[in-house]
């Protein structure tokens, strides 16, 4: 592409004399060992991953859910999907989640059709109260839907119970890998655990102590859209493992990059932290993500000190080291192997794992470029990591070594992701309480400033500032998986 520009004989570039290459940089890059996965049941199966994917057969959860007291609501006309099909849905569950450690007993103890979104309020509020102990409503859907942001708004913040949405053409024709996919959806949002990184090949001096893991996340309105807020989302890890993460979110200043009340956000997961561990960590690590280059001294600055003032709050002489990550996905570099029998995958990419730390990284500046996961289609764009701040003073290995196990502990798949799993997080419940927003936000910019009924933007704020808090049952566990 470049020879076909022919970028050097054009007149611009000639007369300011600049030369153009038409080779691509070479670097040195390494591959990363990948971290062994550690499964539960009887045989305590550990695997380790095969170019970034593994597999759940002959596996167990590590922390398994017993479901007792389950529902099914289908949304779907019951031409589109009949209680035949429900009935084989329901056996082929029950079937795969037995054999992944989380035995679901018997059958649903409500199974009934509803037709609108009007139905959706009343019929959880109707389930919650009549049957005792319900922990699970699975939402059969017709496809993509208004009625599955109402399924999350109902679920995660009126009711606080867990719900599964499957849409109608994989309860009519299951398969054994969507089952599986469920299954790892629904037992962390009971409080299960899937799996964890084997202890003895993390990073001993990151795991010393100990840590946080702090995934943190702003998400802003389309463009042109003046009215609708920006979301800020702040996760934390709640275990040794890592595997478990608790959520915090707020709605901010349209399009405004800096999180607002982080101080707030991170003293709430601190505490916790401490309640699930009985421990106060040591060490904090946070991975910011939608940051840009411009963006970096500004945003380090405010949020920086607020983790620092969420410690000072809860106690005047805790004072962790932390450590500042920005996680960047949006940018143009590539990277190819030289050597084409160390390609992977169909299309030829790089191998999971691969790092480069030297010439195309700044020149001053600590960051360093990893591809973490295997591409499944095109080529794989590695992420970006600027290190702003270390008082743990890790060294790049160490770093680079966590930041790829950490891809490794996303819950909703068998395979590494592209980025850490906080920082994956907070974009997910950063989208679900958009969902939570839906019917709340201001139609337009004049209804921003006063509604119809003279209620200033204070109140508003305050209305969609509850719009998105979640149930207390449903913020104890991961319910936006």
């Amino acid at each position: 592409m470049v020879r076909k520009a022919e970028f050097n004989n054009d007149v611009y570039v000639t007369h300011f004399g600049i030369n153009i290459l038409t080779n691509m940089t070479e670097v040195m890059g390494r591959v990363l060992t990948a971290p062994k996965i550690q499964y539960g049941g009887r045989t305590k199966v550990i695997v380790t991953p095969n170019q970034g994917v593994w597999d759940m057969r002959g596996k167990q959860f590590h922390t398994g859910i017993e479901i007792r007291t389950w529902a099914i609501a289908c949304f779907a006309p019951q031409r589109n999907c009949n209680e035949a099909a429900l009935r084989t849905f329901t056996q082929q569950l029950q079937r795969i989640s037995n054999d992944a450690g989380m035995p679901i007993v018997g059958q649903p103890c409500f199974c009934k059709y509803a037709t609108g979104i009007e139905q959706v309020e009343p019929m959880f509020k109707f389930l919650k109260t009549t049957y005792n102990g319900l922990q699970l409503i699975v939402v059969v859907l017709p496809g993509k839907t208004p009625v599955y942001a109402e399924v999350k708004r109902v679920g995660d913040t009126l009711i606080g119970l867990a719900t599964q949405c499957v849409q109608a053409k994989n309860v009519n024709k299951t398969t054994p890998q969507t089952l599986s996919n469920l299954c790892l959806k629904i037992n962390v949002k009971l409080g299960g655990v899937n799996n964890i990184l084997v202890p003895s090949v993390r990073p001993i001096s990151v795991f010393r102590e100990p840590v946080i893991f702090i995934g943190a996340d702003v998400t802003h309105p389309p463009a042109g859209d003046r009215s609708k807020p920006s979301i800020a989302a702040v996760v934390g890890s709640m275990d040794a493992h890592p595997s478990r993460y608790a959520a915090t979110v707020r709605i901010q200043m349209h399009r405004h990059e800096v999180i607002a009340e982080l101080s707030t956000m991170v003293r709430e997961l601190l505490i916790q932290f401490y309640k699930s561990t009985r421990f106060k960590p040591a060490r904090i690590i946070l991975y910011r993500d939608g940051v840009s280059e411009g963006q970096f001294a500004h945003v380090l600055a405010h949020e920086l000190m607020a983790v620092r003032e969420a410690c000072v709050r809860l106690e005047a002489s805790y004072q962790p080291g932390i450590t500042f990550i920005v996680v960047q996905k949006r940018h143009h570099t590539r990277l190819f192997c030289a050597d084409k029998k160390e390609q992977c995958g169909k299309s030829g990419n790089i191998p999971p794992g691969t790092t480069v730390d030297v010439a195309i990284t700044h020149p001053t500046e600590y960051d360093f470029y990893l591809c973490s996961h295997a591409g499944i289609q095109g080529t794989s764009r590695p992420s970006h990591y600027h290190v702003l701040w270390d008082d743990n003073h890790f060294s790049a290995d160490e770093l680079q070594a966590l930041t790829y196990q950490l891809c490794h502990t996303y819950v909703r798949c068998t395979r590494s992701v592209s980025i850490p799993a906080p920082a994956y997080y907070a974009h997910l419940v950063a989208f679900r309480a958009r969902y939570h927003l839906i019917e709340r936000e201001p139609e337009s910019n004049e209804g921003s400033h006063q509604s119809s009924n003279g209620d200033s933007n204070g109140q508003q704020q305050v209305q969609l500032s509850r719009a998105v808090t979640v149930h207390p049952d449903s913020a104890q566990v991961m319910y936006f998986a």
